[in-house]
């Protein structure tokens, strides 16, 4: 619970870096729809049972971060990741792997059969990574600035 408030504005702010990085939307439109998405997840900007968060670990050390989500997505019921993170000192190690399995052991644990995300197109890395564990793209949205 202490580590909550800064999670959220870390989560919120980095959500709207990446909308205008990667979407092209502009800083203000991105921070709003940011913004209004964190609290409708987490009404009242206070834990919620419906998110579980996660403190990626290694050896008793912090290598990063998953953020879950049990909804309906559309037509199928999934366990939807959020966020996943790998603090940059820790990156290509395996941690991004093995906390996908995470997310994946936490879908049967809680008697899921499916995993969803939503990923940036540019974000390659991820993308492979996904792609390497069996994920399959199921649209793609396409645009082009004028």
């Amino acid at each position: 619970a202490e580590e909550f408030e800064p999670w959220f504005e870390q989560m919120r702010d980095g959500y709207a870096h990446d909308m205008t990085r990667d979407a092209g939307l502009e800083p203000d439109r991105a921070a709003a729809m940011a913004a209004s998405q964190m609290d409708a997840l987490f009404p009242g900007r206070e834990l919620s049972p419906q998110q579980l968060t996660y403190v990626v670990e290694a050896d008793g050390e912090r290598v990063g971060e998953l953020w879950l989500c049990d909804r309906d997505d559309g037509p199928q019921r999934g366990l939807f990741i959020y966020f996943i993170g790998i603090d940059d000192a820790h990156r290509g190690k395996g941690y991004g792997k093995a906390t996908m399995e995470l997310a994946e052991s936490e879908a049967r644990r809680l008697g899921i059969d499916r995993v969803a995300l939503n990923v940036f197109g540019k974000n390659e890395v991820a993308r492979n990574l996904y792609r390497s564990l069996g994920y399959e793209e199921n649209a793609v949205a396409m645009s082009k600035k004028l």
